[in-house]
């Protein structure tokens, strides 16, 4: 049936000659197939594709001494100091050695809150962020406060 307006109505009669029961049953299927289709495709393809005996928790290898050069030409130092170590004088926390896993770490880069800007992959590539996060993992790690004399 046409509307007038370019778009496409569809009629669904009162009354199907079926059996009783069966129309209900026809309606009823319908949630649970999209419902279905929706739990396994996702699945699908979040499925790990890394190669037998090859290990995938940990972080995508990185070269350090790449990812120092993008922190500063980057400019993540200016909000960051230049070991991660935050800057008093600025907004950027501590972020070096991380505390997130790479993902949680390549997400928040991808899709930051606050004053942070995004990092899309038009801007630092997965290898990159890779890089950034094998430097700030060689950041030596804070001293605990106990062990700070003007702490103590």
């Amino acid at each position: 049936m046409d509307t007038g307006g370019g778009m496409i109505a569809f009629c669904i009669p009162d009354k199907v000659k079926t059996t009783p029961g069966t129309t209900i049953l026809r309606w009823a299927s319908i949630p649970f197939i999209a419902a279905l289709i929706f739990l396994v495709l996702p699945g699908a393809r979040a499925q790990n594709n890394t190669a037998p005996g090859e290990k995938s928790d940990g972080p995508p290898s990185g070269n350090k001494e790449n990812g120092k050069k993008l922190f500063l030409s980057d400019g993540c130092f200016e909000c960051h100091g230049k070991e991660g170590q935050g800057a008093a004088q600025a907004t950027g926390p501590r972020i070096g050695p991380p505390q997130l896993s790479f993902e949680a770490f390549a997400g928040y880069l991808r899709h930051p809150t606050g004053q942070m800007p995004p990092y899309t992959g038009k801007v630092v590539s997965d290898q990159e962020l890779a890089d950034l996060y094998a430097f700030l993992q060689s950041r030596p790690k804070a001293p605990p406060a106990k062990d700070i004399p003007l702490l103590n």
